[in-house]
């Protein structure tokens, strides 16, 4: 069954899962960037940004899936990724990591479509 245009979609509708940001890749540095060494890029943006825009830079060597470094990406925040995970039979594109303390995080492909699951241990208020 398809969905109407005025409808929201699956995954927030049914799942529940809520939007967090858009990220995009960029060759251009951009103000105010963050290092993740472990996976050898840059972000930036997402602090000043009230649509939740994040922007990527990669290294040359960067580990990260071709299509995580070529394709804006969707991110949704979820209660549970690994439940997330085995409920859903995605293509991984990158396992669960932790960029940072209390975020997990996995890269799924969905129809040549990168989407990020976002797990937050602990939110800040």
């Amino acid at each position: 069954m398809n969905r109407k245009e005025h409808e929201q979609p699956l995954v927030t509708e049914k799942w529940g899962w809520k939007y967090h940001h858009l990220g995009i890749p960029t060759s251009k540095m951009m103000p105010d960037e963050r290092y993740l060494p472990q996976f050898k890029f840059y972000v930036s943006g997402f602090p000043e940004s009230p649509f939740g825009i994040e922007w990527m830079r990669f290294e040359d060597d960067s580990p990260m899936h071709e299509l995580i470094k070529t394709v804006p990406h969707l991110a949704f925040e979820v209660e549970d990724l690994d439940q997330e995970l085995e409920k859903h039979a995605f293509e991984i594109l990158a396992p669960p990591n932790s960029p940072m303390d209390q975020v997990r995080v996995a890269m799924i492909k969905h129809k040549g479509a990168p989407i990020e699951l976002i797990e937050f241990k602990q939110k800040k208020s």
